[in-house]
């Protein structure tokens, strides 16, 4: 009679079965507080992504008419150096809306996530 053991591991297996475990497990009060801190910090980013978009694709497609109106409708000359300058303004100030809506909101998540950075810290 032999003995034998068998063993099989397969770490994709594992990392489901782990993966789904973790859906189903209590949170700790450290993990949903890093959860919230994650939220805070990607929201603070999307809505200066957002606004910048908003201004720059809208300002872009403005300067592209100015040029059409300056290179292929030549008697619209005048009036697509207007259209381009308005383009031109408009994609210029995309990035400085980005800038102060992240800063705006850096300042009014920012208490909030230091709070819980330091909640997190003292628990250890």
């Amino acid at each position: 009679m032999e003995n034998k053991f068998e063993y099989t591991y397969s770490a994709l297996q594992n990392a489901e079965i782990e993966k789904i475990r973790k859906k189903y497990a209590p949170q700790t009060s450290a993990e949903s507080k890093l959860e919230q801190i994650k939220k805070l910090d990607s929201s603070v980013e999307s809505k200066g992504i957002a606004c910048a978009l908003a201004i720059g694709i809208p300002g872009s497609l403005i300067l592209g008419l100015g040029m059409c109106c300056c290179l292929v409708w030549t008697n619209l000359f005048v009036l697509g150096i207007f259209v381009g300058i308005l383009g031109i303004v408009m994609c210029g100030a995309a990035y400085p809306i980005y800038k102060n809506k992240i800063n705006k909101r850096r300042a009014e998540v920012g208490p909030l996530i230091l709070k819980l950075t330091q909640e997190i810290e003292n628990n250890k």
